[in-house]
C-alpha cells in the first residue's frame, strides 16, 4: 500500500486518492477533449460515457484539468459541468500548464499535459482519443505536436486510436521511433488511423491482450527503459468510416485552413470541425466511438497492472 503523492499542485478526489492508496486500477483521462473537440452538451455526455467504460473494466477514471490554481485528479459533476460548458478554457501542453496554474486560469490537458499531470499522480495509464504528430508539411513548417516529446521522456501507457489522420502518420511514427517510443497495435498489423481501421502502414509491434501489453510495460521497466508506451487500439469496425472516404474529406479540410491561414494551436481543432461539417457529423459519432473503446482497453490494462504488483 501506497499513498498517492503528495504535492502541491495536486488535488484528487477522495475516490482517487483511496484507490492509489490502496493500488487499485487507475486511469487518466484528458479534458481537452471536452473544451475543444465536442458541442454541449455532447461533450458532457460522452466525458461520462467514458468514465462509465472504464469503470466497466474494474478500473476507475481521472479526468484531469487545471481549475483554481491545481491539477485535479479526477472531476466530480459540477466541475465537469463547468468544464463542459466553459468557452475560454486554454488548450494546455507542457509549455503552458504552469502558466496556467500560475495566473489562475481554467485549463483543459491534452496528451501531453495529461501524461505530466499522470505521471505526478502516479497513474500509469491513460485513454485518450488519438494522439497529436507531425502535421502535413511538418517537415518544413517544423510543426510538431509536443505529445511525441512526452511520450519520449514520460513513463505513461497511452491508449489512444493512433496518431489523429490529419497527420503525416509516417513521419509521425518515424519521430516516435527516433525517440525509442514503442508503438504497438492491438490486434492488427497496421497503425490504426484514428477514424479508419487501416492506414496501409505497418505497425512496428503488435500484441493482441492487455495482459501482453502489461507484461511488456513491466518488463520495460525491469530493464530500467525510460519514457511511454503508446497502444494504437482501432476502432471497432462497425463504427469506422473507410480510409478512402475519410482522405477526401481531410485534403479538403487541409486545403481550406490552408487558404485561410489557419496555424499553431488553432489548427487541430479546426480541421476536426471542419471534417465533421464535410461528413455530416460522422466524424463526431466515430470519435465518441473509438474514445469509449480505448478507455475499456486502458481499464483492462490498468486492472493487469494491479494484479501484477
Amino acid at each position: 500500500m501506497t499513498n498517492a503523492p503528495d504535492h502541491p499542485m495536486l488535488e484528487f478526489t477522495s475516490e482517487i486518492k483511496q484507490a492509489l492508496a490502496e493500488g487499485k486500477p487507475v486511469v487518466a483521462l484528458e479534458s481537452t477533449i471536452i473544451t475543444h473537440g465536442m458541442p454541449w452538451p455532447q461533450n458532457m455526455e460522452t466525458a461520462q460515457a467514458v468514465e462509465t467504460h472504464i469503470r466497466e473494466t474494474g478500473a476507475i477514471p481521472a479526468t484531469i484539468a487545471i481549475m483554481n490554481g491545481k491539477i485535479k485528479i479526477g472531476l466530480g459533476e459540477a466541475d465537469l459541468t463547468v468544464l463542459s460548458k466553459t468557452q475560454d478554457a486554454m488548450k494546455l501542453s507542457r509549455a503552458d500548464m504552469a502558466f496556467a496554474l500560475s495566473q489562475n486560469h481554467l485549463g483543459s490537458t491534452t496528451v501531453a499535459a495529461t501524461m505530466m499531470a499522470a505521471e505526478l499522480a502516479g497513474i500509469e495509464v491513460f485513454a485518450t482519443g488519438g494522439i497529436g504528430g507531425v502535421h502535413k508539411g511538418g517537415e518544413t513548417s517544423m510543426d510538431i505536436s509536443a505529445d511525441l516529446r512526452e511520450l519520449e521522456k514520460t513513463p505513461v501507457i497511452v491508449v489512444c486510436a493512433g496518431a489523429k489522420a490529419i497527420l503525416d502518420i509516417q513521419r509521425t511514427l518515424e519521430v516516435l521511433e527516433t525517440s525509442g517510443v514503442p508503438v504497438v497495435s492491438i490486434g492488427v498489423d497496421e497503425v490504426p488511423a484514428f477514424w479508419s481501421r487501416d492506414s496501409g502502414i505497418a505497425s512496428p509491434l503488435r500484441l493482441d491482450t492487455a495482459t501482453e501489453v502489461a507484461h511488456f510495460w513491466n518488463t520495460r521497466k525491469s530493464l530500467g527503459q525510460q519514457g511511454g508506451l503508446l497502444i494504437a487500439n482501432p476502432v471497432p469496425e462497425h463504427d469506422q468510416i473507410q480510409s478512402e472516404i475519410m482522405n477526401r474529406y481531410i485534403s479538403k479540410a487541409i486545403e481550406e485552413a490552408n487558404k485561410q491561414g489557419i496555424k499553431g494551436k488553432a489548427v487541430t481543432p479546426w480541421l476536426l470541425a471542419k471534417i465533421f461539417e464535410l461528413s455530416d457529423g460522422d466524424s463526431l459519432s466515430t470519435n465518441v466511438s473509438l474514445i469509449c473503446n480505448n478507455a475499456r482497453m486502458a481499464g483492462e490494462i490498468a486492472v493487469c497492472l494491479a494484479n501484477s504488483k
